[in-house]
């Protein structure tokens, strides 16, 4: 039996630690998923996103190359080998690179209303339907979503490997709310990189 664990991150940066340490901790590439806002376009669709482990904004195959160092392990980043790595747009979020089992979820979610979009999606994936309004404001407000198929007996160890950087859902529901938010709406219009810029600056 497996469980699904799902957990929300401030940037695409967070999620992308957090998907190489549960790939540390053996969890094969098929049973991990990953959706994050591009609003900001940190992602331009190339063959594979730059690797970054240090996340120090350079290429680390440019780095190991310039210094003479075996990183070639990194090369196509900690997301190239997920399945189905792109980038599409999502009503009311935006565009968001999606990456692993969840995009086939996710893409026939979108593609019928009456499935529910990235709310249906998500929990069709196992999040209960209080919380998932509140991951796709996150995923809306430039964060980025990690879902992870564990076997149970793993459960406890992967879910403390995600929460290592991982918002706190119950806190950031309530910051939404304070500044009036009541729930996901499919017909908002997505955030600008301004507006997730600043958003980000509120979590730092």
């Amino acid at each position: 039996m497996t469980t699904t664990i799902t957990r929300l991150y401030n940037s695409h940066s967070d999620a992308r630690a957090a998907v190489g340490a549960l790939e540390a901790a053996g969890v094969p590439h098929a049973d991990i998923s990953i959706l994050a806002s591009n609003s900001d376009n940190w992602y331009e669709g190339k063959d594979s996103i730059v690797p970054d482990r240090d996340n120090d904004g350079r290429d680390d195959r440019a780095e190991a190359a310039g210094a003479g160092a075996g990183l070639g392990a990194v090369a196509g980043g900690t997301l190239g080998a997920l399945a189905g790595l792109g980038v599409m747009a999502i009503p009311g979020v935006g565009p968001i690179v999606a990456a692993g089992w969840l995009v086939a979820t996710l893409t026939g979610a979108v593609a019928g209303a009456a499935t529910g979009g990235v709310i249906g999606a998500l929990t069709q994936a196992g999040v209960s339907d209080e919380d998932a309004p509140v991951y796709a404001e996150g995923l809306r407000r430039g964060g980025a979503v990690v879902s992870a198929r564990v076997a149970d007996g793993d459960a406890s160890r992967m879910q403390a490997i995600l929460d290592r950087s991982a918002v706190r859902l119950s806190d950031r529901a309530a910051a939404y709310r304070k500044s009036g938010w009541k729930t996901f709406d499919a017909s908002a219009p997505p955030y600008t990189a301004d507006q997730i810029r600043r958003e980000r600056e509120l979590y730092r």
